[in-house]
């Protein structure tokens, strides 16, 4: 199998040395042929630097900046436009997930375009679970769609259905949610898979950031005047 891992990453010094050993171990048990593209969203700690080392050890790393912190989405989208294997994921950085697990969805592509992990026990704070839990529904009543665990962060597909449901509007926290309903515009079945998931061990989470928050409420303002004009 040809795959590409996108890998966004802000301020993840700590982390990112240990998630692309992870999935190095993991593709050469799997004989996977990866490339593994790191998307630096703007970091302001040591990550640019740790980065460049690991590329000029590893050639299967390609490397992509962001001078600025344009936002998760944009991270993630930059990312997988510069793939060029003939599937493409994402996972986080931070080490909430391990590499072992893209094991259970890729055997899905052979019936499905798009694979998503659903996390078996959240390991994270009682208030990101609240968090989860009221953004699923709010993404319910403004684009119709519902998946449990939208944001889960390990997501597969089949790199020529990028172009569809690459998301326009989506720069930060509500990229899944726009891929999601791009898909179910498509009428595209997905597949979800359940997946391990871990606590974040070094660094700091941003998801809850008061900026991260209004720039996902403005994304989904423009998702949802797309919504009307096309129904």
């Amino acid at each position: 199998m040809r795959l590409s891992i996108v890998l966004p990453c802000y301020n993840e010094e700590q982390n990112i040395q240990g998630t692309i050993e992870d999935l190095r171990s993991w593709g050469s048990r799997e004989g996977i042929t990866m490339e593994i593209i790191m998307v630096d969203d703007g970091s302001t700690d040591g990550t640019w630097n740790t980065l460049q080392s690991l590329a000029e050890r590893f050639p299967e790393i390609r490397l992509v900046r962001h001078e600025h912190n344009f936002g998760y989405g944009s991270a993630v989208r930059a990312g997988c436009d510069a793939a060029t294997m003939d599937f493409v994921g994402f996972m986080d950085s931070d080490g909430q997930f391990h590499a072992e697990d893209w094991s259970r969805l890729l055997p899905f592509l052979q019936e499905y375009k798009f694979v998503t992990g659903r996390r078996l026990h959240r390991a994270d704070p009682f208030i990101r679970k609240v968090n989860a839990k009221l953004f699923g529904i709010l993404t319910f009543f403004v684009l119709g769609v519902w998946i449990r665990d939208i944001n889960c962060a390990m997501k597969v597909w089949h790199r020529s259905l990028w172009p569809r449901i690459r998301p326009v509007h989506a720069t930060g926290a509500l990229i899944n949610a726009e891929m999601f309903y791009r898909l179910h515009r498509l009428g595209i079945p997905w597949k979800q898979v359940p997946v391990h998931h871990y606590p974040r061990l070094k660094g700091v989470q941003t998801g809850a950031h008061l900026r991260v928050i209004l720039r996902m409420f403005r994304d989904l303002l423009a998702l949802r005047r797309e919504r009307f004009r096309q129904s």
